[in-house]
């Protein structure tokens, strides 16, 4: 839409540069201003009116009247001055009035003079006086305007109607019928934003290495979905363009393999792939030397490792310190778990992948699924693989338990020592807190401590909990920790997790603690420990153990955020889409868009 001068200051007051984003300006009520042509008591009328008589008071202003033919009583409080110049003797207009009856006599109370009769006025609640929005709305929001800007045409008129309303139907029923073109016009629009920031850069290499030996090596077989992403990946590295995917898999579903899989394929050039922490970094550095062929270089990137053994290497592994060292130059860089690095990192990150005109290929790897609907938002930006299918069954009973469940709890801790497994339970706090109801750490390690032999305790901010980490996987019996072990540590005894105060976690974090367990096909167990059995959020948590599943829960129980910004922020929403619920609306944006676009 071209905005004409006279008028591109009240556009740009109100956020508005399109057609669809003026008719997504919708109505907060409508002025029902046709003529009453009998009172209707206790509503609002349209009436013509004649002044008999004014009668001026400290606290209101009383008049008489003819309406409807008859002598009415017109109340006015808190009169302004104008109000004694408008209703004088004589003077003959509409208002519009509350008309009530009272002790027989017919009242108008708070009548407000209109110039506009015989109509449905929308109301609009932006910086503009309503009047100057209605003026605009009707010079520039036409049905054939949002039709060239790509919306389908029976959605068009229905936002046009929205704002010129049928005699009769109310704004709530305007509403309804207007709201799947709402919904609609808002992802469409926001699609097509996303789409514009789409950028496609050189690629620093083709890479074309095979994976097929490596594959035909492993002492395992790869899942259907583990070889749908390698071909997937196969497929953008064989592209001069650089690739941008993003490679999500629930907890144990086998991306480190897949990570080896991409190495193979930029051999002879180099990969790079940085993890959020060192023991993460250190297990698949010992994978790769495991699975990898003895002709690949791995280095693992550690403190006091001198810049030329990384440049010797083929595959580099490390963790944030890989953005302070001078890499060598890189065809393939990897990451995983992105967002839990920091806001400055991923600044570092980014200028890895964005140095000059051509770029190396980015993968990032994730084993935090985000709901379908989420994924086909972010389509716009970059592409997606999925690994959902798992190497072995995984069999985890989920129980909500409160103070009730606790000895049963205990006697199944208590066989699962005795037959060499281990156990984690899961702390909301270090130290004692007068806020929290649960206990802390500190106040529970005694129990632990004196029941059981081989009791861990470790925790985010513990300089050392790396090593209490590993020492545990060896020989403990229970760790006691915060969330520390949600994430990347690699405990294949721990048959049974604990998590304190369940209730106040959020639904991923939740997953991701309990995928800690039944990495090695042991029959697994996590308690939700709450003084809140009833929590309809956990019952729902309890009843899957897949990550897919969960991301669609914890999509439905709390808000999703702004991907036009950047990074996903929770707390931002769609006024009218709904990220929950609109999954079928988006696909239909998303075809409506590419067939527009190729008009």
């Amino acid at each position: 839409m071209t905005l004409p001068p006279k008028d591109k200051n009240y556009f740009e007051k109100i956020g508005v540069s399109s057609c669809i984003e003026l008719a997504l300006l919708v109505p907060t009520k409508y002025d029902d201003l046709t003529i009453s042509h009998f009172p209707k008591f206790d509503e609002l009328n349209v009436v013509e009116i004649t002044i008999i008589k004014l009668q001026r008071t400290p606290k209101f202003l009383r008049a008489a009247a003819f309406a409807w033919n008859e002598e009415a009583e017109l109340i006015i409080f808190n009169p302004k001055n104008f109000h004694y110049l408008a209703f004088k003797a004589g003077n003959r207009f509409f208002v519009r009035t509350l008309v009530q009856k009272n002790f027989g006599k017919l009242q108008l109370i708070q009548p407000k003079i209109i110039s506009e009769i015989g109509r449905i006025l929308p109301v609009y609640k932006t910086e503009l006086a309503s009047k100057t929005v209605r003026r605009l709305i009707n010079e520039y929001l036409k049905e054939t305007s949002l039709i060239e800007e790509g919306l389908p045409a029976p959605l068009a008129k229905n936002l046009i109607t929205l704002h010129n309303p049928i005699s009769g139907q109310s704004y709530e029923k305007s509403l309804k019928d207007a709201l799947y073109a709402l919904k609609f016009a808002e992802i469409y629009l926001f699609l097509k934003a996303l789409g514009k920031k789409k950028q496609y850069f050189k690629a620093t290499d083709i890479l074309q290495g095979d994976e097929k030996e490596f594959i035909k090596s492993l002492p395992f077989t790869l899942t259907n979905d583990q070889i749908k992403a390698i071909a997937d990946i196969k497929s953008d590295l064989s592209k001069p363009v650089a690739a941008r995917r993003v490679i999500i898999g629930d907890v144990g579903s086998g991306k480190t393999v897949v990570i080896f899989a991409a190495v193979m394929m930029a051999y002879p050039k180099k990969s790079i792939l940085m993890a959020p922490t060192t023991i993460l970094s250190a297990q698949i550095y010992n994978e790769a030397k495991r699975l990898l062929p003895s002709f690949v270089n791995i280095a693992l990137a550690e403190s006091g490792k001198i810049n030329e053994e990384l440049n010797k290497a083929d595959f580099i592994i490390g963790t944030h310190v890989l953005l302070y060292r001078e890499l060598p130059q890189c065809s393939l860089v990897m990451i995983d778990e992105q967002h839990r690095f920091g806001t400055a990192q991923r600044d570092a990150i980014h200028k890895i992948v964005s140095e000059g005109t051509s770029h190396p290929h980015f993968l990032q790897f994730s084993a935090t699924p985000i709901p379908r609907t989420m994924t086909l938002i972010h389509s716009s930006l970059v592409n997606y693989s999925f690994i959902k299918e798992m190497p072995f069954k995984k069999e985890i009973d989920t129980l909500i338990i409160d103070k009730k469940g606790f000895g049963r709890m205990l006697f199944h801790i208590e066989n699962e020592i005795n037959e060499g497994r281990q156990a984690a339970v899961i702390y909301p706090l270090v130290e004692e807190s007068e806020a929290l109801v649960y206990q802390s750490i500190d106040e529970g390690r005694a129990f632990w401590e004196s029941r059981y032999k081989g009791v861990f305790v470790t925790h985010g901010k513990d300089k050392n909990k790396e090593q209490i980490l590993e020492e545990f996987a060896k020989n403990g019996s229970i760790l006691l920790a915060t969330t520390v072990v949600e994430v990347g540590i690699s405990l294949p005894k721990l048959s049974t997790i604990v998590i304190v105060g369940a209730e106040r976690l959020g639904l991923s974090t939740l997953h991701q603690l309990r995928g800690r367990v039944s990495r090695t096909g042991l029959k697994g167990c996590c308690y939700l420990y709450t003084n809140c059995p009833d929590n309809e959020r956990l019952k729902e948590f309890s009843k899957t153990v897949s990550g897919f599943d969960i991301a669609e829960l914890d999509l439905k129980y709390r808000q999703s955020g702004d991907v036009l910004g950047g990074v996903l922020q929770h707390g931002v929403q769609f006024k009218w889409f709904s990220l929950g619920l609109d999954a079928d609306i988006l696909q239909k944006a998303q075809y409506h868009i590419a067939a527009f676009s190729h008009k």
